[in-house]
């Protein structure tokens, strides 16, 4: 564990969710979901009786199906486990996603189609991690075709046709702490951009 040891401590709750992408034979994309909560004791429930140590208190799926454009061209979710027998009902209502892109304001338009009392928080959660893994699944896979089988030394040309999905360096620079205009993976990819010193 690369964190530091922690304080003597007992497990009461582990949330998992695995998202995949996945490139379709249609030349489509699927972003798939799985979001898992259990707790390490058992407990009594209004609708479920007992949910038991490790059996799901949440279990749902979503799927998002994306065009090359970030294009939701087709949207579906599905509860197998909720505290209350109400919540699967709020899956379906997850198809309104369809038509969205996924880009700048998609959260929001998301909110605005399944948000509040017509959505489920736990699937809502999913989509910004749905939107990165998309990003992360299209715009990489794309750049691999369009670049053929040649990388390049060290990834270089790969690398820089993702970048250029991504908006080139002015989209990504000062994102985070290696695309900082002082670091040197600037300083490597971006040299004219580079504010740091001569190190």
């Amino acid at each position: 564990m690369p964190l530091s040891p922690p304080a003597p401590r007992e497990a009461l709750h582990t949330r998992t969710i695995v998202i995949n992408g996945y490139r379709r034979t249609d030349g489509l994309y699927d972003i798939e979901a799985q979001l898992t909560d259990t707790k390490t004791y058992s407990f009594p429930n209004e609708n479920r009786g007992t949910i038991s140590a490790g059996e799901p208190l949440h279990g749902m799926w979503m799927r998002l199906t994306v065009d090359e454009d970030m294009r939701i061209t087709a949207a579906e979710a599905a509860t197998d486990y909720a505290p209350y027998g109400i919540c699967p009902q709020a899956a379906p209502n997850f198809s309104r996603l369809e038509g969205l892109v996924i880009g700048a304001g998609f959260l929001k338009a998301a909110s605005a189609q399944v948000g509040g009392t017509v959505g489920c928080t736990h699937l809502r959660e999913l989509l910004q991690q749905m939107a990165t893994t998309a990003f992360q699944t299209i715009k990489a896979a794309r750049a691999q075709r369009e670049i053929g089988r040649d990388p390049g030394p060290d990834g270089e040309k790969l690398d820089a046709r993702i970048s250029q999905h991504f908006g080139g360096a002015p989209k990504i620079l000062n994102t985070c702490l290696a695309y900082s205009s002082d670091s040197p993976v600037v300083r490597n990819r971006w040299p004219h951009l580079y504010t740091g010193g001569q190190g």
